[in-house]
C-alpha cells in the first residue's frame, strides 16, 4: 500500500469509524437502560420506606396526637427548609421566589422541581394554593407549623 489515499480507501476508513461509533452508541444505550432500571428500583424502594414511615407515624398518632403530627412532616430534608421560608412571614410565594429564598437555581428545572415539592406540601395540608402557582401556609386548625 502506498501513501496515496484513494476514494475506496477513504470510504473504508469512514465506514470503520461509523461502525465504531454505532457500537459505542449501542453500548451507551445498554448502560442507560441498566441505569434506568436501577433508578426505578431505587425510587420504588425509597417510596416503600417513606410509606412505611408515614404508616408507623400515623399509627403512633392514634395513641399520641403529638407523634401523629410528625406524619405530616415530609421525609426529605428539603421540605423543612421550604416550610421555614413560609413560616418566616414571607406570605404567599411562587416556586421561583422560594428557590430564590433558599439560594437555589431559578432556571426552569429548579423551579419545576420546587413547584412539585410545593404541590406535595399542599397535598399534605401544610401549604395551600389560593391561586394557581401561588403558595401559602395553611390556616387550618390543628396543622402544626414549624418555626418561630
Amino acid at each position: 500500500m502506498t501513501g496515496t489515499l484513494t476514494i475506496p480507501l477513504l470510504l473504508d476508513r469512514l465506514a470503520a469509524r461509523q461502525a465504531a461509533a454505532e457500537a459505542e452508541i449501542a453500548d451507551l444505550r445498554e448502560q442507560i437502560d441498566k441505569l434506568s432500571v436501577a433508578l426505578t428500583t431505587a425510587e420504588r424502594e425509597h417510596d416503600r420506606w417513606a410509606c412505611t414511615r408515614e404508616t408507623v407515624l400515623a399509627l403512633a398518632g392514634e395513641d399520641d396526637p403529638e407523634a401523629g403530627s410528625l406524619a405530616r412532616t415530609p421525609v426529605t430534608p428539603a421540605y423543612p427548609q421550604i416550610i421555614a421560608v413560609f413560616t418566616s412571614g414571607a406570605g404567599r410565594l411562587r416556586a421561583r421566589e422560594v428557590c430564590q429564598a433558599l439560594g437555589s437555581g431559578i432556571d426552569p428545572r429548579h423551579t419545576e422541581g420546587m413547584r412539585s415539592k410545593l404541590k406535595k406540601l399542599v397535598a399534605r395540608g401544610i401549604l395551600t394554593e389560593p391561586e394557581a402557582g401561588l403558595f401559602a401556609l395553611t390556616t387550618k386548625p390543628g396543622v402544626q407549623r414549624e418555626g418561630p
